[in-house]
């Protein structure tokens, strides 16, 4: 088998310009997907529940009002909302994938908004759960629900404001303050410096200001005390409110690791099925395969011939590619041995993909159309966002995927580089299914590889 290996290292040396183009445009189309990911899908579906009672989310600041179900609305323009009864509805949404994330604003948060406000004390929060299980929608999600609750906070920060410079206005001028559920009468500071100033004028020295220095201590009293609160008050105008990120399905990929994982995956896949499939067809082209097959080698063997060339190559230069990324993105170079066993056996279940191509084409022009044909539907039907189609087709889409290695390919990738979830194991395995499949069906289709 050494011999024959070295034959075809000989027809790709005699042709430099098909090994720049193989090496080259499979990289430019990755490049072209990735900046089509980097486009973000319409409107998430997002499942949505408020624990907050009907008619019970109007908080009151003596003439102020901030009603939090308003509010709440905003967060629902950038998403496409799902609305449930319950916390535990949110998550079985996001569990089944028939939301990409789960908004849950809890019964408590307009007490959580008094508190703040009144006090300076407290922290209103809301619930985010994302599923992790793909990168780019995560993303997706997290960033259209964070742009709406960049503006919710924006409102809930001016309204807090007109709050707080009411108060303040009322301690320089005096009126009325809600004060630990109480109205409580202020003086102002303008009104008791005229009452100080009218008593001493008024009044021969040592004479008792019992009057007047009562409701100036009174007064002084409830002014440090507002005035201590002002300082946090106004220093959580700008974040007022706080969310509880979730994670549902464990470690995961970031998006700029999951958008090489994609880069190098689609390289992969173009180099071994381009290699294979061609390779294999020009025996039949140049009139090799007979004189092959009649004592040197064995139809099978030649397959896993192919197989292992193209697997070699294609392999190869992408890990080369993963490891010259690396510089920009991280990737875990403690689980190096993951992306040479991860990448290795995705490049044998493409290059096994590849020789069944070649032998049902038997030409090379038709063997490297049909397999480029292929590739691109197979990485497309692999990437569709749950999110875009309806139910029924996106589990035809995921038949689909099933039956071609890309989707494994590119989870086994992930894995590798970063330690995401799903494990790497069950992917791995899936993708030796795969390559004895198509081995087995390239050795049938070798039956008529002669006629």
């Amino acid at each position: 088998m050494r011999w024959l290996f070295i034959k075809d290292l000989q027809i790709l040396r005699r042709s430099p310009l098909l090994v720049g183009l193989l090496i080259v445009y499979p990289i430019a189309i990755a490049l072209m997907i990735g900046f089509a990911l980097s486009s973000p899908p319409g409107k998430p579906k997002v499942a949505f529940y408020s624990g907050v009672a009907p008619g019970k989310g109007t908080i009151s600041f003596g003439s102020q009002k901030i009603n939090v179900s308003d509010d709440a609305s905003q967060l629902l323009q950038s998403i496409t909302p799902i609305r449930v009864h319950s916390r535990e509805a949110a998550i079985a949404k996001v569990r089944s994938g028939e939301a990409l994330a789960a908004l849950i604003v809890p019964a408590d948060i307009p007490q959580q908004i008094q508190s703040l406000v009144s006090t300076g004390v407290g922290s209103p929060t809301v619930e985010l759960i994302l599923n992790s299980k793909d990168p780019l929608e995560r993303q997706f999600a997290d960033q259209a629900i964070n742009a709406r609750l960049a503006d919710v906070e924006q409102a809930v920060s001016k309204q807090v404001l007109r709050v707080a410079v009411s108060d303040l206005q009322q301690v320089l001028n005096g009126g009325s303050i809600q004060f630990l559920g109480q109205n409580v009468p202020l003086l102002g500071l303008r009104n008791s410096r005229t009452v100080l100033r009218g008593t001493i004028a008024s009044l021969p020295p040592g004479s008792p200001l019992r009057v007047a220095l009562q409701q100036v201590v009174g007064f002084a009293d409830l002014a440090i005390q507002g005035l201590s609160f002002a300082t946090p008050v106004l220093g959580s105008i700008g974040t007022p409110l706080t969310v509880n990120r979730t994670e549902l399905a464990g470690s995961t990929t970031p998006t700029d690791a999951y958008a090489v994982a994609i880069a190098v995956i689609v390289s992969l896949m173009f180099l071994a099925l381009l290699l294979a499939a061609g390779m294999l067809a020009i025996e039949r082209e140049e009139q090799t395969y007979l004189r092959l097959v009649r004592g040197l080698i064995s139809p099978g063997r030649l397959l896993s011939e192919k197989i292992g060339l193209a697997a070699a190559c294609a392999g190869g230069v992408t890990l080369v590619m993963a490891a010259c990324v690396s510089a920009f993105v991280h990737l875990e170079w403690g689980r190096f041995p993951l992306w040479m066993i991860s990448l290795a056996l995705a490049a044998l279940a493409f290059g096994a993909l590849g020789v069944a191509i070649g032998a049902l084409a038997r030409e090379v022009r038709a063997a490297s159309l049909l397999a480029f044909l292929m590739a691109l539907p197979i990485a497309f039907v692999a990437l569709v966002p749950a999110n875009a189609v309806s139910g029924g087709l996106h589990a035809v889409l995921d038949a689909v995927a099933f039956v071609f290695p890309f989707k494994a390919a590119l989870q086994a990738a992930g894995n590798a580089f970063n330690g995401s979830a799903p494990g790497i194991g069950w992917p791995l395995l899936h993708l030796a299914i795969l390559t004895a499949v198509f081995w087995v069906i390239a050795r049938i289709s070798l039956r008529r590889f002669a006629q």
